[in-house]
């Protein structure tokens, strides 16, 4: 038996501890430093990362790295350095996510299916290039952003703004010190994901994100309103296209450049005339497509990530996933994801059907009552047979939890629903 330390606070991260807490191999779960709805917090923040090491020592525990900035910061080769097991790539590898720029540079040098871009650092020049492009673009700060960095720009009014508001006004900090402008491809958008041993990827489940904060994708980009799993959007043919021509030589590329990766590799797809084209990478599980994608799990996830972290996914039998779909609707705070309250007390939790989940993110534990503590709260969860069935579920589980502040897209999932 071992001890497993989570690290993180969000939903992807209750998630997967809650999945963990299912394999017989493991004895306790702690979860760093957690939130209201995770069991055995351990009060050290995901910064910390000397911290974090010591007490994993002293616990015994394998760690499993959640989100992207302790990655970014080079966490798993401050554990490899102490021969401390743990999953999740090293600060290198990370550098797909933590700098846009080094990203679209390597797509580029490997022939991996991009669109094109120029990067700036002066707000003037940039003006100037989107003036004389004659085509729709994205600007992209270059460093982590916390999924907000990306704006879409119908024309070149709104490409100004957003190259004031990350150049100039420094929305974003030093993750805005440079720009990426590149061509805006309207088309599908899903999510592929690989559990990675450095030499070979396994497919997780593919999903599909909600990242504009209301219906029918409109207004700012968020962390993601919610996803479902899996997606129609891409089917047989073109999940084998996606995993040769971005995945696998994603892998093969980096390790020809001295660079092993391990860990979860995402990359965000749009899909065009039935091409797959990356529009970003992402160095860690998705959030929210981690909820429903560990929904619809059958096989031990510890026995996966730990063979993983060791080069041996080899060695194990192809994944298995439950025939149903799985939807996760995310709860959050009005306002979000500009300025937001916090401190609500949530209710409803007893009242949730055994098809559902809730897996919590900005939540706290105040005195046996769950309140409010973020900008998304809670990611309602839910399987069915068919898609439309997971959908009514998780929609009907979610009317039973109730606040103040509650905010939710009402169309999660139904953009699949015409692909079927």
């Amino acid at each position: 038996m071992v001890n497993v330390l989570v690290v993180g606070s969000g939903g992807r991260e209750h998630a997967i501890s809650w999945k963990l807490a299912s394999s017989d191999l493991i004895e306790n779960v702690f979860t760093a430093p957690g939130n209201g709805g995770t069991i055995q917090n351990v009060d050290l923040s995901v910064d910390d990362i000397e911290g974090l090491a010591e007490f994993a020592k002293e616990k015994n525990c394998f760690t499993v790295i959640g989100p992207e900035a302790p990655l970014a910061a080079g966490i798993v080769d401050f554990f490899n350095e102490r021969n401390l097991p743990v999953f999740g790539p090293s600060k290198d590898a990370a550098q797909l996510e933590s700098s846009k720029i080094w990203a679209k540079e390597f797509m580029k040098r490997n022939s991996i299916p991009t669109t094109n871009f120029k990067i700036f650092d002066d707000a003037e020049q940039a003006k100037e290039f989107v003036k004389s492009y004659e085509k729709s673009v994205v600007i992209k700060a270059d460093g982590l952003a916390s999924g907000k960095g990306v704006i879409v720009c119908n024309d070149v009014d709104e490409a100004n703004n957003a190259i004031d508001k990350i150049l100039i006004e420094n929305a974003f900090g030093d993750a805005g010190s440079k720009i990426i402008i590149e061509d805006r491809i309207d088309g599908v958008e899903a999510s592929y994901i690989a559990l990675c041993d450095g030499k070979i990827a396994i497919p997780m489940a593919t999903s599909q994100d909600h990242k504009r904060i209301f219906d029918e994708d409109k207004g700012p980009n968020t962390g993601g309103m919610g996803a479902y799993s899996p997606t129609p959007v891409i089917d047989e043919s073109l999940s084998v296209e996606i995993q040769e021509k971005i995945i696998d030589k994603t892998i093969t590329s980096m390790k020809k450049e001295g660079i092993e990766f391990r860990g979860f590799l995402y990359a965000g797809i749009m899909i065009k005339d039935d091409k797959p084209f990356v529009l970003e990478y992402n160095v860690r599980m998705g959030d929210p497509e981690c909820q429903p994608i560990l929904m619809r799990l059958d096989s031990d996830f510890y026995k996966y990530l730990h063979a993983a972290s060791e080069g041996k996914l080899n060695k194990l039998p192809p994944i298995s996933w439950k025939n149903d779909y799985s939807v996760c609707v995310v709860l959050a705070s009005k306002g979000y994801p500009g300025s937001y309250k916090i401190g609500d007390p949530i209710s409803g939790f007893d009242k949730i059907p055994s098809s559902s989940f809730i897996f919590h993110a900005g939540t706290k534990n105040v005195n046996g009552i769950i309140e409010s503590n973020g900008g998304r709260v809670l990611g309602v969860t839910a399987l069915g047979s068919t898609l439309q069935s997971a959908i009514q579920n998780a929609y009907s589980a979610s009317e039973k939890i109730q606040w103040d502040n509650k905010f939710q897209r009402n169309d999660i999932g139904k953009k699949g629903l015409s692909f079927l």
